[in-house]
């Protein structure tokens, strides 16, 4: 592996990045940025294309940065990937979201393990970046490496032959104060020579990078960081649950316990958890918790309550047009923001959908407005068929009931407390607004 690594000091080395999405492109994007030459691997014909033109098709990334890419000689996409034999290394940048049974689905991680390997050659570094359970790098992923390579007559050993590593990507769609360069990156391999050589890789691109001993601590502590998240957020739904019962708004409570200066960081109720991780991480730790012989009680619980929130919004929501007397069947509702959080257009595992197919079990009709989404697509659990609609008075006046799912700052909220009948307010969003609104606002 000596070649391997004077490659990287030299920045000769030519890095592969499979999946070109919210965390593949930043991340091709800053190991550019370092000197090296990268390919870009998608199975999505549409991204290679839009790339080549020098096309966004992630708007919070900015369209200098794809131009800088698409003008340079040393970026390349492709859909090609017997090409990853051209890559040093191959850094693995896929979905892991869950069945329908809200199990792990490893198939975009084993399927890609697989063709890795079968294009696999000595020397090359191969490093998981998909946030899954610990063990996935050394068990299921380095299975699927060999597997691809047996397939093709390859024998080749991991730690002799080729080097495998996991580093968690930390990307947060949106959030201008940190970027891929900037945010800490922890590095872990299979064994002592992957997390230095890995290392030594991700710092062409990436200003602070943290090895751990192993590729599982590595695992474990991104599993850590989002379910951490994921169980504080469903103390505050609880409590929203809770308080609101009792005439209190869980948002002041929030912020004035916030107030103290220690022992206490504030989370954010909502209408359920959105992104592709913080939804479905815990329930991969939960699973692998199950294979070993352990419960994840506390956890599990976090997750059943983040996913009873869209069905508790639509609940209070028909409640409030019945107070009404208006019959929540006859109602028309417009729901505010499509994007799990707001000033994106990042739509992965967002409440939002689930809370417009419950409504439209509830109520006569169900549109949405969102200023970064113009239009639905067919997804992976959802094909709404839906079309922004523009928000005006006469518009905001002709629904019955509006819904805040996601605080947009392109939303005028003024507007929006003058002409709507009522506003249900899932973010706190028209607090401002409350004292002239009166009844015709309910938190939610």
């Amino acid at each position: 592996m000596k070649q391997l690594g004077e490659r990287i000091e030299s920045r000769s080395a030519v890095v592969g990045v499979i999946g070109l999405g919210y965390v593949g492109l930043p991340l091709a994007s800053a190991l550019h940025s370092g000197g090296v030459r990268v390919i870009g691997f998608d199975v999505d014909p549409a991204k290679i294309k839009a790339l080549n033109e020098g096309t966004n098709y992630l708007s919070h990334l900015g369209h200098d940065m794809v131009k800088e890419l698409a003008e340079s000689d040393r970026f390349d996409v492709t859909t090609d990937f017997v090409r990853l034999r051209e890559a040093d290394a191959v850094l693995v940048c896929v979905p892991t979201p869950l069945k329908g049974n809200r199990e792990p689905d490893l198939s975009y991680v084993v399927t890609t393990g697989r063709d890795i390997g079968m294009a696999l050659r000595p020397g090359q570094l191969i490093v998981l970046e998909s946030t899954t359970y610990p063990g996935t790098t050394r068990r299921e992923f380095l299975d699927a490496i060999y597997e691809g390579a047996k397939a093709v007559g390859t024998t080749l050993e991991s730690g002799e032959d080729f080097l495998v590593a996991f580093s968690p990507e930390r990307e947060d769609p949106g959030r201008k104060s940190h970027a891929t360069a900037t945010i800490p990156k922890l590095v872990g391999g299979l064994d002592e020579t992957a997390t230095d050589l890995a290392a030594k890789l991700y710092r062409i691109g990436i200003k602070e990078i943290v090895p751990v001993s192993l590729a599982e601590v590595a695992e474990a502590a991104k599993i850590l960081e989002n379910v951490y998240r994921a169980v504080n957020i469903a103390l505050v739904n609880e409590m929203k649950v809770i308080l609101s019962d009792m005439g209190i708004d869980v948002f002041e409570v929030i912020r004035a316990a916030a107030t103290k200066p220690f022992g206490f960081q504030a989370f954010w109720p909502g209408p359920g958890l959105g992104g592709h991780c913080i939804p479905i991480d815990p329930y991969y730790l939960a699973w692998r918790a199950k294979e070993i012989g352990h419960d994840a009680k506390f956890i599990e619980l976090a997750g059943e309550i983040n996913h009873a929130m869209p069905a508790y919004v639509v609940e209070k929501t028909a409640r409030a047009l019945e107070e009404r007397s208006l019959a929540a069947k006859r109602a028309g509702v417009l729901v505010l923001g499509l994007a799990y959080k707001p000033d994106v257009d990042d739509v992965r595992e967002s409440p939002s959908f689930e809370l417009i197919e419950l409504l439209r079990e509830r109520v006569a009709r169900v549109d949405y407005s969102d200023p970064h989404i113009g239009a639905t697509w067919k997804m992976r659990h959802y094909d709404l068929g839906l079309t922004s609609v523009e928000i005006t008075p006469e518009t905001l006046a002709s629904y019955d009931a509006v819904v805040i799912s996601t605080n947009h700052s392109a939303f005028d909220y003024e507007m929006i407390a003058e002409h709507s009948k009522l506003v249900v307010d899932t973010r706190d969003a028209m607090r401002l607004y409350a004292p002239k609104m009166g009844d015709r606002l309910v938190r939610a």
